[in-house]
């Protein structure tokens, strides 16, 4: 059985008509679905508005106790409830999930090598029971990017890297296609121009790619995670636009082994 895993990026929450035009074709999608979303710029305006130093390295959060409870509230609170009743409304039954329900996501808190990231979490085990459940009941699973370790401890964990493991986790289970939606209509050679679409990359294109200087920053760890996945049992990954989902022949990049 054919199973969609769509990751959508905080500059669609953010937009309050995007978020609803996506939701509202999202909830036409037939077949079992999951969707994974972020929303690290809500969060960043509410630590402002409550004085709480945000601190980003290379696009990742350093998460101490407060920081840790503004996420949770924003993520797995505001915005997971928001998508959910959104979905509802469109027909679509959903359930709003962070990593500590039904022990879906397990991680452990990241290392300290060069950087302490705080309460940032690395996945070590993702359990399917209860989604493989709610999904051969009709009910679309909604990810927020929260962890937990089993004993209590919440995490944030990067939403890419959540779509990433869930779908390898569901790939032993569903034939898999892994989507990533975000601004832009896919990898591009130059970030200057919106038509300058890489319509395939395999592994070996990747490595030009970066050492070219085409692909870099934030790119790398999400491509990483998309050859993460294939390599572990996902069928298809694509990333771009959320049109590429709804629209045939739109242009947008896929990635190959």
């Amino acid at each position: 059985m054919k199973l969609k895993v769509i990751k959508i990026g905080g500059n669609i929450i953010d937009d309050e008509i995007a978020l609803d035009a996506f939701l509202k074709s999202f909830a036409d999608i037939e077949g079992p679905k999951v969707l994974v979303h972020g929303g690290g710029k809500l969060a960043s305006r509410l630590a402002e508005q409550m004085k709480v130093p945000v601190q980003m390295i290379d696009g990742r959060r350093i998460t101490d106790a407060e920081t840790l409870d503004i996420i949770t509230m924003v993520y797995a609170g505001k915005i997971s409830k928001n998508i959910v009743a959104k979905l509802q409304g469109y027909g679509c039954n959903a359930i709003g999930f962070s990593g500590a329900d039904g022990n879906t996501v397990i991680a452990e808190k990241r290392p300290v090598k060069t950087i302490d990231y705080g309460f940032v979490g690395d996945i070590v085990k993702v359990d399917t029971k209860v989604l493989k459940l709610l999904l051969s009941n009709d009910v679309t699973v909604c990810f927020c990017a929260i962890s937990h370790d089993q004993n209590g401890q919440l995490f944030n964990t990067n939403a890419d890297t959540i779509a990433s493991e869930l779908s390898i986790a569901l790939s032993k289970d569903f034939n898999v296609e892994l989507s990533y939606c975000f601004e832009k209509k896919g990898v591009l050679k130059s970030i200057e121009n919106e038509d300058s679409v890489i319509e395939e990359i395999n592994s070996e294109s990747y490595q030009e790619l970066k050492l070219d200087g085409i692909i870099a920053d934030g790119m790398i760890p999400k491509l990483d995670n998309c050859f993460h996945a294939l390599k572990y049992g996902v069928d298809s990954i694509q990333l771009g636009k959320p049109e590429m989902l709804f629209q045939e022949n739109f242009k947008h990049t896929r990635i190959q082994k």
